[in-house]
């Protein structure tokens, strides 16, 4: 017995070491939290159950609550009581409530619509009976109350009752049998319709069962206070298992087998507790890691391993086969991870708080290593030597002791030069670290460079590439000291960025950026972009481009908006393969542009995030490989009308007002570190499909009338649904353009041609009648314009004839002129004679010199000239005589008072006297010029 209690007690050791340290951290996967608000329902929830569609299904206390994978509805129980129990079996889904029970099925709308067994079958429930669980077994569907159990037929709806004496408290089927537990009676199973007594063993009489359960070839009993029991020939003998004693102390309300044939408890206030398959405690999981209560009133798992619980207050979902398992760690912050490696069998993890490690592969919890408080930038094994670069500076860790080697502020990495030296980047350049005395020490700064090297590569022959994210790639020329740069270089191949990074990856120097991901070619000193690289930053998804290499693994990991993206080396090319890892962005939250993940174990890699880190397990990784998108329900809108529904089998037709048509659709798809995204189409309308998106409803407004299917398929990860939904509708032609419509809209257009032919026929006569009058008005023009013409020439002519007549004045004038200066010169000559023979020669000479008939032609030769003139001379001044005519006329010729003389047989002086007497009767001014008055006129 001494040996017994020994080995009891060290068991129990085993245990509370193993319970206190999940107590305070664990790896867990996503919990996926949703509460009363998300899905407007009461706090608690008894019962849950899956649909052949993946549909789930909880029984609630405002009713049944159904969950497609993209939005909740609530169906209020009928009798407006709280409801206890759900089964889906078929297309119906078994519900049982406060003195009623029946089944839920989609009515042509897809609405479920609830048919009552009680009302079919009469029967009479008794008072406060409830049913608070249902199975299936062959073509019956039991229905338990604390009372009785009732046993529905499928095929011909008949009903068996099986009554209780004393109060039933579970009921469960096992390997095809029926168990079910009497308080006070024992364990009963169900045969032939009938129940028979199986156990009547005190435990089993008396401590309520939780569970009922077939494990190696045994029938296991959970109660809810005593733990595990299970029969061996005929005796009812306790599982001995190290979590007993943890079990007696924690009340069980509810229990599932899993499929991989682990245990998980649902606790009263503890949380949920997972076992293994020899029943070790695994996991313990309550509201201090994430979950919405601590007490679990229903667990389900689905067709996809999810972990479904059903809470005091609210519904959690776990997804254990998930690649993703996260720390949760209430108890400590540890604040955004920035760096983790392992190094002596220990995980240290470098955060903004400072540096914290822990033995790898335990639920221990992490240590804060003394003097390290600040921001840790890089944490790199060296030969053997851990390295921290710290905002403090450099230290280096041994025996999980920090010691400060460089107090030179901000060191963000290392890289190795040779066994004794290291080229360290710091916020203010570079600086080298060198081993002497088995002491690593800082022996000096390189001079010539003060940029901030937080990015740095060490190539051949002492060259030394640094990006900095505000001012590009630097290219430095070292001496062989590594004392001084000898030569700097700023490279134009590639723009500076923001979240920028430079890696050394199988040989070749990378920098990316948003534009891309370059490769530094020798030949042409420069960054060539590279496509194959390139592909992990798709620019339609950028967040950051931070690359980040793992030697151990040999992969080049990238982060962006679905998830990671990872090149390796081909297995059998060089050609380098391309991964995706999908997950939501918010899980994988980091600080922008210091992203990190680093390689744990074969496939296991960690990952910083902005509350601890990640943990991520390619062997686990996997995509649905088939689900189908479901059409849920179509409404049609039309306004100031209410909503309404359209079947879903159907192709309606609608009129044309009713031409507003929404569609919502979803993907049963559970994982939370999954989207699902939606792409459709609306054939008839376009002929693209729309980009993918996270909405799982559409609208369109004010269709025209026509044919139209509409499409939609899904996508989670890169995976695509295995189908189309298609829902085909028609929407009429609106009555303005009906039959009727159109064959009076062609009456009415006959008559307005007809009146169009009837005002047409008018406005051409009019046009004709203008037309003729436009060409009688055009004729009458021509022959103006003819006469015109006519006129012109005769004007021409009269020109013609003028300036013969001026002409012939001129010659007459000159005539004159020389005639009377010839007489003149015979007069004088004659003078100088005998005086009576000259003078009557001189009297005939002055005969001749006085004759007016010369006047007279040049009058007339004058008056052909210049029309009007002495008319308009005689008008504007009666006063003047003949004389003073005649002169004006001689002046009007522009000729001179030499010139005027003879033709008056007056000296050139008697002129002049004459023209100024003249201007007198015409008032002339002073300054007025009398011959330009004259040739004005």
């Amino acid at each position: 017995m001494s040996s017994l209690k020994k080995s009891n007690t060290i068991y129990l050791l085993i245990f509370l070491i193993i319970h206190s340290a999940t107590s305070y951290a664990q790896e867990l996967p996503p919990i996926d939290v949703f509460t009363t608000e998300m899905y407007s329902g009461g706090n608690q929830n008894w019962s849950i159950s899956q649909a052949s569609n993946k549909y789930i299904y909880v029984a609630n206390n405002k009713g049944l609550l159904e969950y497609n994978g993209a939005e909740w509805n609530l169906y209020p129980t009928p009798n407006e009581t709280i409801m206890r129990s759900v089964k889906c079996i078929g297309d119906k889904i078994f519900t049982g409530f406060f003195r009623d029970f029946g089944y839920w099925k989609k009515n042509d709308v897809g609405f479920l619509v609830f048919h009552s067994i009680v009302s079919e079958n009469s029967i009479e429930m008794f008072e406060d009976e409830q049913i608070w669980e249902i199975i299936k077994l062959e073509d019956w569907v039991l229905f338990k109350s604390l009372e009785r159990i009732f046993l529905y037929n499928l095929n011909n709806k008949s009903l068996k009752v099986i009554n209780g004496q004393n109060v039933i408290t579970k009921i469960e089927k096992v390997n095809g049998v029926v168990y079910f537990q009497e308080l006070g009676k024992g364990i009963f199973k169900i045969e032939n319709g009938e129940p028979q007594l199986y156990s009547d063993n005190s435990i089993l009489k008396n401590d309520k069962i939780t569970s009922i359960f077939y494990k190696n070839d045994r029938l296991f009993f959970l109660t809810q206070k005593k733990g595990f029991f299970y029969f061996e020939d005929t005796l009812l003998k306790q599982w001995n298992i190290l979590s007993n004693s943890y079990l007696k102390s924690k009340t069980i309300y509810s229990a599932k087998i899993l499929s991989n044939g682990k245990i998980v408890l649902g606790s009263i206030s503890n949380g949920l507790i997972g076992l293994t398959e020899n029943g070790e405690i695994d996991y313990v999981v309550n509201q201090n890691f994430g979950l919405s209560n601590n007490t679990i009133l229903s667990i389900f798992e689905d067709v996809d391993s999810n972990i479904w619980l059903g809470l005091d207050n609210g519904i959690n979902l776990l997804n254990f086969k998930s690649a993703f398992k996260f720390l949760v760690n209430q108890n400590k912050f540890l604040g955004t991870v920035y760096s983790s490696i392992i190094y002596n069998n220990y995980l240290y993890i470098g955060t903004n708080q400072g540096l914290f490690y822990k033995s790898y592969n335990s639920n221990e919890d992490f240590k804060f290593l003394d003097k390290t408080q600040g921001q840790v930038w890089s944490l790199r094994n060296i030969d053997g030597t851990l390295f921290c670069g710290h905002d403090s500076g450099t230290f280096i860790i041994k025996n999980n002791k920090a010691q400060l080697i460089s107090k030179n502020q901000g060191t963000w990495d290392f890289k190795k030069i040779n066994s004794q030296t290291i080229l360290q980047g710091n916020y203010d350049g570079l600086y080298v670290l060198h081993l002497k005395n088995n002491q690593w020490k800082v022996r000096n700064k390189v001079e010539g460079f003060k940029n901030s090297s937080r990015y740095f590569i060490l190539d051949n022959n002492n060259k030394v590439f640094v990006n900095h994210e505000y001012k590009g790639v630097f290219k430095l020329e070292l001496n062989e000291s590594y004392t001084k740069v000898l030569k700097v270089e700023k490279d134009s191949s590639v723009n500076k960025g923001i979240h920028s990074s430079l890696v050394k990856y199988i040989g070749n120097i990378l920098y990316a950026s948003k534009n891309g991901v370059f490769r530094y070619d020798d030949l042409s000193n420069g960054f060539k972009l590279d496509s194959v690289y390139t592909n992990l930053i798709p620019i339609n998804s950028f967040t950051s481009a931070k690359l980040v290499v793992n030697k151990t693994s040999n992969k080049l990991w990238a982060f962006n908006k679905e998830g990671l993206k990872f090149i390796s080396p081909g297995k059998l090319s060089s050609q380098p393969v391309l991964r995706s890892v999908f997950i939501k962005n918010t899980l994988l939250k980091g600080a922008s542009g210091f992203e990190n993940i680093t390689h744990l174990e074969n496939e296991k890699y960690i990952i910083g995030i902005t509350n601890g880190y990640a943990i991520l397990d390619l062997n686990k990784l996997s995509l649905p490989n088939q689900f189908e998108v479901a059409i849920n329900k179509v409404s049609n809108f039309q306004l100031e009308k209410p909503l309404k529904n359209i079947p879903l089998n159907s192709e309606p037709t609608f009129n044309s007002k009713e031409n507003s048509i929404e569609f919502t659709f979803s993907v049963p798809n559970y994982s939370k570190e999954l989207l699902n995204l939606y792409q459709y189409k609306l054939d008839g309308y376009t002929t693209k499909w729309s980009d993918f998106q996270q909405s799982n409803t559409v609208f369109y407004e004010n269709l025209p009338y026509g044919d139209f299917t509409f499409n939609v398929r899904a996508k989670i990860g890169s995976s695509l649904s295995s189908n189309i939904a298609a829902f085909s509708f028609t929407i009429n032609k609106p009555w303005f353009l009906s039959g009727v419509a159109l064959f009076i809209y062609f009456l009415i257009f006959s008559c307005l041609m007809y009146i169009w032919y009837l005002f047409s026929k008018r406005y051409h006569n009019k046009q004709k009648k203008k037309l003729l009058e436009d060409a009688q008005k055009e004729l009458e023009l021509r022959e103006l314009e003819n006469s015109q013409k006519i006129i012109k020439l005769n004007n021409e002519k009269l020109r013609v004839d003028i300036e013969s007549k001026n002409r012939e004045l001129a010659s007459s004038t000159m005539n004159i002129i020389k005639k009377n200066d010839f007489l003149n010169t015979i007069k004088s000559e004659l003078l100088q004679g005998g005086e009576k023979r000259i003078a009557k020669v001189v009297k005939i000479i002055d005969k001749n010199l006085n004759n007016t008939d010369d006047w007279k032609m040049f009058q007339e030769a004058f008056n052909n000239a210049d029309k009007k003139f002495l008319k308009k001379m005689k008008s504007k001044h009666p006063d003047l005589t003949p004389n003073d005519l005649r002169l004006c006329a001689y002046l009007r010729l522009n000729l001179s008072s030499k010139e005027i003389a003879p033709l008056l047989n007056i000296s050139p002086r008697s002129v002049e006297v004459k023209r100024y007497r003249l201007r007198k009767k015409m008032n002339l001014a002073h300054d007025e010029n009398l011959t330009s008055y004259i040739l004005e006129i």
